[in-house]
């Protein structure tokens, strides 16, 4: 059986996961689900200091003291920026990198780099210290109303700090996988680097690509199928 960290997406939570949790669990697996500082569940200690930096570490921290090895790390939407941010610290203890409908961004890149499809690593934020929550699809009315009520603002300094990546992903030795919504519409905020870093993805050998039909909040959307997908990394022993 597989150890999963599961690291979610921006103005959510661990909550996010409940889902795919169990459904990983009920298979045997390990799955830590960790929730990054002021949003979600943690939402009560937003302030303007949190930044991609705060949010690595929460991760990291996570794996380092509950000493988890050979781990599955799985990203999520921004979470491809924060376990992307991680690496610097405990990439020797990762078996393999799944970035799911996430931002997979290069050495100096922000999420609103990504997002608003800029090209430069900074930009400058007018207003307050927080961005409200975007509007996303939801397969199913009820759980989109459940999530809906449980988004909180993020801390907009998660955005706007550059990632640092010491190497090309590629160079790592653990191997990865992009999973890519497939019926994501294009109008959804930061569609267009989704998909280039779904298509580098599936158009290079030293990755593994899958494709899920559904719109971008896969595991609300798609457990089962999601499931069936990790499962596939694990056996193949990618």
């Amino acid at each position: 059986m597989s150890t999963f960290v599961l690291v979610h997406g921006g103005w959510s939570g661990s909550h996010s996961f409940r889902h795919i949790r169990k459904l990983l669990q009920a298979e045997g697996h390990e799955v830590f689900t960790p929730c990054l500082t002021g949003i979600g569940e943690r939402s009560h200690l937003a302030n303007p200091l949190v930044n991609l930096s705060t949010h690595s570490r929460d991760v990291v921290n996570h794996i380092l003291y509950e000493d988890l090895r050979d781990i599955v790390l799985v990203g999520f939407s921004y979470g491809g920026f924060v376990v992307t941010a991680s690496l610097e610290h405990i990439s020797n203890r990762i078996k393999h990198l799944v970035y799911l409908d996430a931002f997979v961004p290069g050495n100096g890149e922000t999420a609103f780099g990504h997002i608003l499809g800029l090209g430069r690593p900074t930009i400058e934020i007018e207003g307050g210290w927080t961005m409200p929550p975007v509007e996303r699809e939801f397969d199913d009315k009820a759980e989109g109303e459940w999530m809906g009520e449980r988004r909180t603002p993020h801390p907009t300094g998660c955005f706007t700090e550059p990632v640092f990546l010491e190497k090309p992903l590629e160079d790592f030795k653990f191997s990865r996988t992009y999973i890519k919504a497939s019926k994501n519409p294009s109008s959804d905020i930061g569609a267009d680097a989704l998909w280039q870093a779904a298509n580098l993805a599936k158009d290079s050998s030293a990755w593994e690509y899958r494709e899920i039909a559904t719109t971008h909040m896969v595991a609300n959307n798609k457990p089962e199928a999601l499931l069936e997908l990790l499962v596939e990394v694990v056996t193949n022993g990618a």
